[in-house]
């Protein structure tokens, strides 16, 4: 009797660790239907940003209560409303327009909807369910704030509002004169504007953000468009074109080509600045398609002036014709983030060599040892920044401007130091000429500072080296040359120096993103 009773209790103990097993079978499957119904809350647009999942705790509550069919009404709901969430999210995270735009009234007006539909999902009153739809709610309500936010961030107003200049400037200067039958006059001072333009668009902070740094990039890939087909209409300007119809037949026919081109290039920059309202990049690309296949037409067989013209033109066309590529230009993650760029890792290589012989140069100046002087490393360092490609792309160009600047700042500092070092002055030197040189003096030290200074512009230090630069220009201010041209010169250069020294501090802690 006492071995029927031990297998009785065997068999009972057996079925227990089975029945248990297939409990927390159930218990592991219900945990991640729970889980992967909306069970990590909306983090911002990093996990769609990125591609990697966040890991998400569970509430202590929520694994003690009971898991639900999946088929219960109530969850089939909202994993319909989850598939719609997972559809909008990506147009989400990568929506770079304003308020006013129609794709945000869309995204937004869809979200809404979908928060509404979250809203009437009957919960019966059990804690699953209503966890499940708040998860749900969240989700929504991250989407539509992450929309909101992007698109009234300061520095999305910031964009916008230097692209208003910019179309300002270009209807004023290009666009307008064109449509009066007037002559477009490009000068030095539109480039420079220009120009500027783009630099203060490249110093547009974005925080990480993927809306921010597409909305940059696509202002920037515009206006630096504008900037090519300038520039080269001022090239165009030096030619000696169009020639004489008395040369050759097909000369009239290339010459009535040129001012088209000439109507197609103000069209062309009014589209890329939005200042066009009827054209279009299909329209305008089938237009100067046309003209080129008119050139081609031509007979100019024999007669190499002829040929050039023709190809002159051609190659006009065909820049203009790149430009036209651009409705789906800031589409490409690759191209606004830079992160994984080649060209960006190789300045940073660079940098990153620029770092460890600068910290070579003060430490060996602090132990009054002038012997260290890499400035063939420096010129080598030049050399390879002025190699990398940066594929027309202004904020790689920025990131190597400021690259070379900072070898700059490095090799000029040698130089001044050898300078004071060689420094030998004769007995009949002027006044004047001395003060110069003692400014130099404490510009030298102040460099050392500024080259050695990794901090930032609320810091005191920032603060007290920005004052002690300010004092040295004064004084350089009062310096009287009294006619003398050496000291008038010297000046001049040690005010430059000075401007350079302040500058590159301004550029050390502006805290410029790609």
């Amino acid at each position: 009797m006492g071995s029927d009773l031990h297998q009785t209790a065997y068999h009972y103990r057996a079925d227990f660790k089975m029945e248990r097993a297939a409990r927390n079978k159930k218990r592991s499957r219900a945990k991640r239907r729970k889980e992967s119904l909306f069970g990590k809350p909306f983090d911002g647009g990093k996990r769609m940003d990125h591609g990697g999942p966040q890991q998400q705790q569970q509430h202590p509550m929520e694994q003690q209560q009971p898991a639900y069919h999946p088929q219960h009404p109530a969850m089939m709901r909202l994993y319909e409303i989850q598939k719609e969430v997972a559809s909008l999210g990506p147009q989400v995270c990568t929506f770079s327009g304003l308020q006013n735009d129609r794709d945000y009234k869309r995204l937004e007006r869809e979200l809404t909807r979908l928060l509404l539909d979250v809203d009437q999902v009957d919960t019966e009153g059990k804690p699953e369910l209503q966890g499940a739809r708040k998860r749900a709610a969240q989700e929504v309500e991250g989407l539509l704030r992450y929309l909101e936010e992007n698109a009234t961030h300061p520095s999305r107003l910031a964009i916008e509002q230097l692209s208003y200049e910019a179309r300002q400037l270009v209807d004023e200067r290009v666009v307008a004169p064109q449509r009066a039958g007037g002559v477009t006059e490009i000068n030095d001072e539109l480039v420079d504007a220009l120009q500027q333009l783009v630099l203060r668009l490249t110093q547009v902070k974005t925080e990480g953000r993927v809306p921010l740094r597409k909305a940059r990039y696509r202002a920037l890939t515009r206006l630096c468009a504008v900037q090519d087909v300038i520039e080269g209409r001022t090239q165009q300007q030096t030619l000696s074109l169009p020639l004489s119809g008395d040369t050759h037949e097909a000369v009239n026919c290339i010459n009535q080509v040129m001012v088209k081109v000439s109507v197609a290039r103000s069209q062309l920059v009014a589209l890329l600045m939005g200042l066009s309202g009827r054209d279009s990049c299909a329209h305008l690309s089938r237009i100067l398609t046309e003209m080129q296949v008119e050139l081609d037409a031509l007979d100019v067989s024999g007669n190499a002036v002829i040929r050039n013209y023709r190809k002159q033109v051609v190659e006009e066309i065909n820049g203009l014709l790149k430009h036209l590529d651009l409705e789906g230009e800031g589409d490409d993650t690759r191209r606004y983030d830079l992160a994984q760029n080649n060209s960006i890792r190789e300045i940073e290589g660079v940098r990153a060599h620029i770092s460890h012989l600068r910290e070579g140069v003060l430490r060996h100046c602090v132990m009054g040892d002038l012997s260290f002087r890499p400035k063939a490393e420096l010129q080598g360092l030049l050399t390879q920044l002025d190699q990398v490609d940066t594929a027309k792309n202004p904020c790689i160009r920025e990131a190597r401007r400021r690259a070379v600047v900072e070898v700059q700042a490095v090799i000029t500092f040698l130089d001044l130091r050898e300078a004071l070092a060689h420094r030998q002055p004769g007995p009949n030197e002027h006044p004047s000429h001395r003060a110069v040189w003692q400014v130099l003096g404490s510009l030298s030290e102040l460099q050392a500072q500024v080259l050695g200074f990794d901090g930032k512009r609320v810091d005191k230090s920032y603060m007290i080296l920005e004052e002690l630069l300010t004092k040295q220009l004064l004084a350089l201010d009062a310096v009287d040359p009294q006619g003398d041209e050496t000291t008038k010169v010297a000046r001049k250069q040690a005010v430059k120096f000075a401007q350079n020294i302040l500058n590159y501090l301004d550029m050390k802690t502006d805290e410029w993103e790609y």
